[in-house]
């Protein structure tokens, strides 16, 4: 039987690997505007790819680990913590699309001829790229921080000790699969056993 000693440590390392890498996106996301500036088309499309590969990272996490088959490795608290961080990553992918939209039309419109009415589209464009970045922020920091309580919460106990403990006492956030113990073998038992002879 492979020797699985450690798994659990990589799994949580790869967890906050990932965590990490979504909180350096928040972080570039934040630099990138201020409440009277907003980032430039060639920035935002620098964010907006990192975000997508994120995104992409998480399933293909999930992938991988729902596809193994291995006996001794029960991945369903990995997967739940990849599938967990899908949502805000999501909502942080679809927020920051909307603002790339509108930084879409202000790039368009930079210099068209003034009027009432395109000044105040320019600002609606404005105030929902504000939003929609700063909406961005607040998932980005969901997610970071969903990957983090995660991996914090996988147990990282050896499948030695597992071994060793009462199956009431095994934590349920292990990702070792302990193998199931075959029953005692009982008596064996004849389909027919004749009635003994008595003497007469």
């Amino acid at each position: 039987m492979t020797d699985h000693t450690g798994r659990a440590g990589l799994e949580k390392d790869e967890l906050y690997a990932l965590a990490l890498e979504f909180e350096q996106l928040r972080t570039d996301v934040v630099r990138s505007y201020t409440h009277s500036s907003l980032p430039d088309l060639a920035t935002a499309s620098h964010h907006l790819g990192a975000l997508t590969g994120l995104v992409k990272d998480l399933s293909d996490e999930v992938l991988f680990r729902a596809t193994d088959s291995d006996p001794g490795l029960d991945f369903g608290p990995v997967i739940a913590a990849y599938t967990s961080a899908s949502a805000p990553a999501g909502r942080a992918m679809n927020n920051y699309t909307e603002a790339f939209e509108q930084l879409g039309f202000l790039r368009r419109y930079a210099e068209a001829p003034g009027s009432a009415n395109l000044r105040d589209a320019r600002q609606s464009a404005f105030d929902v790229t504000q939003d929609r970045l700063d909406l961005t922020v607040d998932s980005l920091q969901e997610t970071f921080v969903t990957l983090r309580r995660a991996a914090d919460w996988i147990d990282g106990t050896p499948p030695r000790v597992l071994a060793a403990l009462s199956r009431s006492a095994r934590p349920t956030n292990s990702i070792y699969r302990l193998p199931v113990e075959p029953p005692a073998p009982g008596p064996v038992r004849l389909a027919y056993t004749p009635a003994p002879r008595h003497g007469r």
